[in-house]
C-alpha cells in the first residue's frame, strides 16, 4: 500500500502518523480543492490508498462561511472521489454524527436517514453523497465529539479554563459519545487496507455523556478544583444548531473488524495521562 492522508496536521491525522507508513500532507502541501494538483500529486507518488482526515470543521463559522466549508466538505471531496476513481484507489473517508438532526433517542445506525441541522452537518452529508455515487472503492467513517493531544478541542479547552476559573458553565441537554482520536486512528490503520470493508461505518468510544458530564469528568480526573456547573443550550447561544442526541450505534464495524470498542472514561485517561506527561 502506498497510502496518503490528508489533514495531517491536525487531530486524527497527526495520530495516524504515530502508527502507520504514508505519505502525510496538509493544505500547505496539497491543496485537495484543486483537482489538477491532486491528479498530478497521486501520480507521482503512486497513491494506492487515500485516507481523508481534511475538513472544515469549525461548526459555527461554517453558518458564515458557508461557501467555503461546502467547498472543502464537499467539493474537495468530489475531487478525492473523482481521482479514486481515475486511478482504482480505495478512499477512506471521515464524516460526523452532525449528519443527523438528532430527534431520536436511541443510537444511530448507519441505515438512519441522515438530516443535517447546521450548514457543517449539511456540507459534510454532501461529501458523503459524493463518494456514495461515485462507483469507487470507499468506507466512509462517522465519528463524534473527536479529541486528542494534538491540536485544539475540548479536552484541552477545559482543561485549561478549570485551572484558570473556579467555575464552568456546560450544556447538558446535548447527548453524545466522546472520541479519542488515538482509538479512531486504530481503526482507520486496519479499515484503509481491507477493501472487504466498504460503505458508512459509525465509530466513536463507547458509552453515552452531555458535554457536562464530559467536562466533570475532565476536571475530576485531572484533580482540579473548578466546579462544572449544567445550563441548557438556551443558555449559550451559538449560530448553528447542534443535534440534541447523536449517539451512534457502532455494531456494524465492532461486527465486521471483530473488535471491542474502549469506554469513552477509560480513552480520556489515557489522554489526559499523555497530556500530563508530555
Amino acid at each position: 500500500m502506498n497510502i496518503l492522508v490528508t489533514g495531517a496536521h491536525g487531530q486524527l491525522g497527526s495520530e495516524l502518523n504515530t502508527m502507520i507508513d504514508g505519505i502525510f500532507t496538509d493544505v500547505d502541501e496539497l491543496d485537495i480543492t484543486n483537482s489538477e494538483m491532486l491528479s498530478g500529486f497521486v501520480e507521482r507518488h503512486t497513491i494506492t490508498h487515500i485516507i481523508n482526515c481534511a475538513a472544515y470543521t469549525q461548526v459555527d463559522n461554517a453558518e458564515r462561511e458557508k461557501e467555503q466549508a461546502f467547498f472543502i466538505n464537499r467539493d474537495a471531496v468530489k475531487n478525492l472521489a473523482n481521482v479514486a476513481r481515475m486511478h482504482n484507489i480505495r478512499l477512506v473517508h471521515i464524516s460526523t454524527d452532525f449528519v443527523f438532526n438528532g430527534s431520536k433517542n436511541t443510537p444511530y445506525t448507519e441505515d438512519d436517514m441522515p438530516d443535517p441541522i447546521s450548514a457543517y452537518g449539511a456540507s459534510k452529508y454532501e461529501g458523503e453523497r459524493a463518494i456514495v455515487t461515485s462507483d469507487i472503492d470507499y468506507a466512509i467513517v462517522r465519528t463524534s465529539w473527536l479529541y486528542s493531544t494534538y491540536g485544539n478541542n475540548f479536552v484541552k479547552t477545559i482543561a485549561r479554563l478549570a485551572k484558570e476559573k473556579k467555575s464552568l458553565r456546560v450544556v447538558y441537554d446535548q447527548v453524545g459519545t466522546p472520541t479519542y482520536a488515538s482509538d479512531l486512528a486504530q481503526v482507520l490503520s486496519k479499515i484503509v487496507g481491507d477493501s472487504s470493508l466498504k460503505g458508512v461505518y459509525h465509530y466513536s468510544n463507547e458509552g453515552v455523556a452531555s458535554w457536562y458530564d464530559f467536562a466533570k469528568a475532565i476536571v475530576d480526573i485531572m484533580g482540579i478544583a473548578c466546579t462544572i456547573e449544567p445550563v441548557v443550550s438556551s443558555d449559550y447561544p451559538a449560530l448553528a444548531k447542534r443535534p440534541p442526541y447523536s449517539v451512534m450505534d457502532k455494531s456494524k464495524i465492532k461486527k465486521q473488524l471483530g473488535i471491542s470498542v474502549p469506554y469513552w472514561r477509560d480513552s480520556l485517561h489515557q489522554c489526559l495521562n499523555r497530556l500530563h506527561n508530555g
